[in-house]
C-alpha cells in the first residue's frame, strides 16, 4: 500500500522551454516536462505570459510553493497534477472535477465506488495517487449513470 503524502512535491528548479513548457526538478528526484499553455491561455491575465521572452522568466517563487512570473503564479500542487495528467494519470484535480460535475459529495462518491469516505476524501485533497481501475470505474460511473 502506497504511503500517505503530507504534502505535494516541491519544486526545485524550472527551467522555460519553448513553446509553454517548463522543466522542472521535483524533490520526488522526478525531473518533469509539463505544458501550460492551456491554462495561460484560459485566463485573460495570464496573457502577458503567452510573450516567449515574458515566459522564459520563470522562476521559483522566493519562499516555495510555487512557479511564478512577476506577479503571476501557479502552485507546485496544480503544477505536479498537470504533469501527472499529460502523462495519462488521474489527478486529484481530475477527481474533483468528476465529484462536481456528477454532483458527488464524499459519501455518494464513495457509495458509487464501492469504498470508504476516508479514500475518496485523500484522492480528492491528492493525499494518495489515483490507480487506474479507480479513475476507470469513475468514469464508467458517469457513463452508465448518464446513458440510463
Amino acid at each position: 500500500m502506497a504511503p500517505i503524502k503530507s504534502r505535494f512535491p516541491r519544486a526545485l528548479e524550472v527551467t522555460a522551454l519553448d513553446p509553454y513548457k517548463l522543466r522542472i526538478k521535483w524533490d520526488t528526484g522526478e525531473t518533469l516536462d509539463v505544458n501550460i499553455e492551456k491554462q495561460l491561455r484560459s485566463v485573460p491575465a495570464l496573457n502577458r505570459i503567452l510573450d516567449p521572452d515574458v515566459f522564459r522568466r520563470v522562476h521559483l517563487a522566493e519562499w516555495g510553493g510555487s512557479i511564478e512570473w512577476f506577479d503571476s503564479e501557479f502552485g507546485d500542487d496544480n503544477i505536479y497534477a498537470w504533469t501527472r495528467e499529460q502523462m495519462g494519470e488521474a489527478s486529484h484535480e481530475m477527481f474533483f472535477e468528476w465529484m462536481r460535475r456528477n454532483g458527488l459529495t464524499l459519501s455518494t462518491a464513495a457509495e458509487a465506488l464501492g469504498m470508504s469516505k476516508r479514500m475518496v476524501a485523500y484522492y480528492r485533497m491528492g493525499r494518495k495517487q489515483i490507480p487506474k481501475h479507480v479513475w476507470l470505474a469513475c468514469l464508467g460511473w458517469e457513463l452508465t449513470r448518464h446513458a440510463a
